[in-house]
């Protein structure tokens, strides 16, 4: 299986260069939700080596730009939390700058009822400035279904979003989907592969060279309960994404005297 994603992976870093605007939280959802009186702090790092190299549309060149995004997450009871992101981006042109806001809320199954699978709905809604993005009010719903089958872990989001003001707007509900499995290797490291798509309308998908179709080969590191780490190489594998990605998500969890 590992053999089989590895070479998806190397095919596509010897196709043709591509590009993308949305690499700024490149992360498959569990359906777990931060604990009651918790905060989750996670840093994502992303950072393109192939990507658009000029304007287009009106949007930034992606080739060698550093995403750095802030999320910020809190659960206020067993099945509800809210996470709020920060994006920003940085090259050697532009600076340092400032993209957007998003705000998320999520509900979920509590574990209380004892549902074969984990379940929950998360939505975004936020701002990301013209000059980074086509769509620049959007609203993202997404379920969120995952399984542990003994040191196997698989997790499906079915992503549905709308553009309230930019190009996609005449598009209504587009269908973004993400997956993801890994394996245990050992008890503090897993490896495994995450898929991220985007297919345009819901009801009338693109054309497949328009399509964004992302690979990344990723590390999951459970050193503590109290620490998240997340790191990944991607490769885009059409005309409309960016063709190699790094990654890495780190993140803290602070307990504010709830204890489980």
């Amino acid at each position: 299986m590992f053999r089989f994603g590895l070479a998806i992976l190397i095919v596509a870093a010897c196709s043709e260069p591509s590009w993308s605007q949305g690499n700024y939280e490149v992360q498959v959802y569990g359906a777990e939700t931060v604990a009651r009186d918790a905060t989750m702090v996670e840093l994502h790092s992303n950072f393109t080596f192939q990507g658009s190299k000029g304007v287009v549309d009106g949007q930034r060149p992606t080739e060698h730009q550093l995403h750095e995004t802030l999320e910020i997450t809190h659960g206020f009871n067993e099945w509800f939390e809210t996470g709020f992101y920060i994006f920003t981006s940085a090259d050697a042109v532009y600076g340092w700058n400032w993209v957007g806001d998003h705000i998320r809320p999520r509900f979920r199954i509590p574990e209380s009822w004892k549902w074969p699978v984990g379940l929950s709905l998360s939505q975004e809604i936020g701002y990301q400035r013209a000059a980074y993005s086509a769509d620049t009010w959007t609203w993202e719903i997404r379920p969120i279904i995952d399984k542990q089958l003994g040191r196997w872990y698989l997790a499906f989001n079915p992503v549905f979003d709308r553009s309230f003001h930019g190009e996609s707007v005449h598009q209504g509900i587009g269908f973004s989907p993400n997956f993801k499995f890994s394996y245990d290797l050992t008890r503090k490291i897993a490896g495994g592969l995450e898929y991220y798509g985007a297919f345009g309308p819901a009801t009338e998908f693109d054309p497949a060279r328009d399509q964004q179709q992302q690979f990344f080969g990723a590390i999951d590191l459970n050193v503590s309960p109290k620490w998240e780490f997340n790191f990944g190489l991607g490769v885009g594998t059409t005309a409309a994404t960016d063709h190699l990605i790094v990654k890495g998500i780190i993140g803290r969890r602070f307990d504010w005297g709830h204890k489980k």
